[in-house]
């Protein structure tokens, strides 16, 4: 009987800790579940799977994304009959930075959608619309985007594909992004088919986050930083000889257009652009050191923005074959970055090594004009040291008084930046023009990439439209 008892005993005993063990389970899952639910609100609103979403939508007007300067870029209209509509009135010019909002989403329209479809509206003003069977109005997002900068940009991008970026390097802010070709945002959803069918379009590809392209010489801007990470001390004493080629055994690199550039500094070296120059450099570069630098300038990572990116790339070990160091060295070969990674690298230097968080969302207002979020600029983190930046800095300088990219001189601004013609394909011949720097020199308030697919020499193509973007900022 006592044994019984015994049994009984411990058994129930074993039941409770059981029940408790499970019901603590349960109390810390609902505990993560009420936290994940608080703290990722945005990505669960916006997910389509979530039904609140489609209740946001149907009670609420979508509210409108504006530039900076208050010019409307996206707005929801009506007509007699009640019937909805997203108007873009700047029609192609802001397609892939500000978005669409139907067959999906992108750009702004997508990285707002939460503060878009959501409200702030007084109770009283919505019991007002409700009165009048009305939506309430969605909340409006204002941009950094400055619509003058941004025709500039696509007006002397032309009819070239390419992608334009322009940046204020001391806070992140995106003033223009130009991504072409380019497309109507209201006319997506009778185009959609005709893109999905199409499988070699590119037209929804935003080339400044997503283009991968070979660097060209805009790459000897992390050549050079990491030739002067290796000798600190000794850099300014290089000198170097180019007769217009150099060659390590069966492999031949040579200068743009077969270019003798004689005696040369680093200086000279950087300013002239000189392929032989820098494939000498790259060879005797420590390649272990060389990627450890190339991971703290973010190539092969997600750049943590609210950007939809693709992951740039170069691949440097210390096996890496001298054919391949040499082609490094210059931005050719295995190397691909995005426009987007090349200005953040630049507005570091401007910014004296330190990257801020490029980011085009300013803040989130209300029907009433009320403030409902403001987004505050944060730094990525340092990428350089300030003297390593104000190396770079003077290097570049000289790239504009007396190397690539003199058409930037004598203005009535500094200017500091350096210019690549990235050869890609198999014709011979064939390249990308770029151009990546800021203005003035000596205080940036502006920062500039640019790439032109194609076109040929960066100092020929792609140096002409920084200096319009450049005087439209400072007139």
């Amino acid at each position: 009987m006592k044994t019984s008892k015994k049994k009984a005993k411990k058994k129930n005993r074993e039941i409770t800790i059981v029940t408790w063990v499970f019901t603590l389970l349960f109390l810390g899952l609902a505990g993560y579940i009420t936290y994940y639910s608080a703290t990722h609100r945005q990505e669960l609103i916006n997910n389509s799977y979530n039904g609140r979403q489609q209740i946001l939508i149907a009670q609420n007007r979508r509210g409108r994304i504006l530039s900076a300067g208050g010019d409307v870029l996206a707005q929801t209209v009506s007509d007699e009959e009640g019937n909805e509509k997203r108007e873009y009135p700047y029609q192609n010019l802001f397609s892939h930075v500000v978005g669409y909002a139907s067959n999906g989403r992108m750009g702004v329209e997508a990285q707002a959608n939460y503060y878009l479809i959501n409200t702030s509206a007084s109770l009283s003003q919505k019991a007002a619309l409700d009165l009048n069977g009305e939506k309430y109005p969605g909340d409006d997002v204002y941009t950094t985007l400055n619509v003058n900068l941004q025709q500039v940009a696509s007006t002397a991008l032309g009819v070239y594909q390419g992608a334009v970026i322009v940046t204020e390097p001391a806070t992140g802010k995106v003033l223009a992004m130009v991504s072409k070709p380019d497309f109507n945002p209201e006319q997506i959803a009778d185009i959609w088919d005709e893109l999905v069918e199409d499988k070699d379009s590119s037209i929804l590809l935003n080339r400044v986050t997503q283009g991968l392209y070979p660097p060209g010489s805009t790459f000897k801007i992390i050549t050079a930083l990491e030739y002067i990470r290796e000798n600190p001390d000794t850099y300014q004493n290089y000198r170097y000889n180019c007769n217009g080629s150099i060659t390590k055994g069966p492999d031949r690199i040579q200068c743009y257009h077969g270019t003798v550039h004689g005696a040369e500094d680093f200086s000279k070296s950087f300013a002239k652009s000189c392929n032989t120059s820098f494939a000498n450099i790259g060879l005797s570069l420590d390649r272990s050191a060389f990627g450890d630098t190339l991971e703290q300038l973010l190539f092969g990572q997600d750049l943590t923005t609210t950007f939809n990116t693709n992951i740039s790339r170069i691949d440097v070990r210390e096996d890496t074959p001298d054919a391949d160091m040499m082609q490094i060295s210059i931005g050719q070969g295995t190397t691909s970055i995005t426009p987007l990674l090349l200005n953040m690298i630049t507005c570091a230097i401007a910014n004296e090594g330190t990257l801020m968080t490029p980011y085009v969302v300013d803040y989130v207002a209300g029907s009433a004009g009320n403030t409902v979020k403001t987004f505050s600029p944060s730094s990525y983190g340092r990428l350089l040291s300030q003297q390593e930046a104000d190396i770079l800095k003077g290097l570049m300088t000289d790239v504009v008084e007396e190397g690539t990219a003199s058409r930037l001189k004598g203005l009535s601004y500094t200017a500091a930046g350096k210019t690549g013609s990235a050869e890609y394909g198999t014709v011979k011949g064939d390249s990308h023009a770029w151009f990546t720097g800021f203005a003035p020199a000596d205080d940036p308030q502006i920062c500039v990439t640019i790439i032109i697919e194609g076109a040929g020499a960066g100092g020929d193509y792609a140096v002409p439209i920084a200096k319009r973007i450049f005087d439209a900022y400072f007139q």
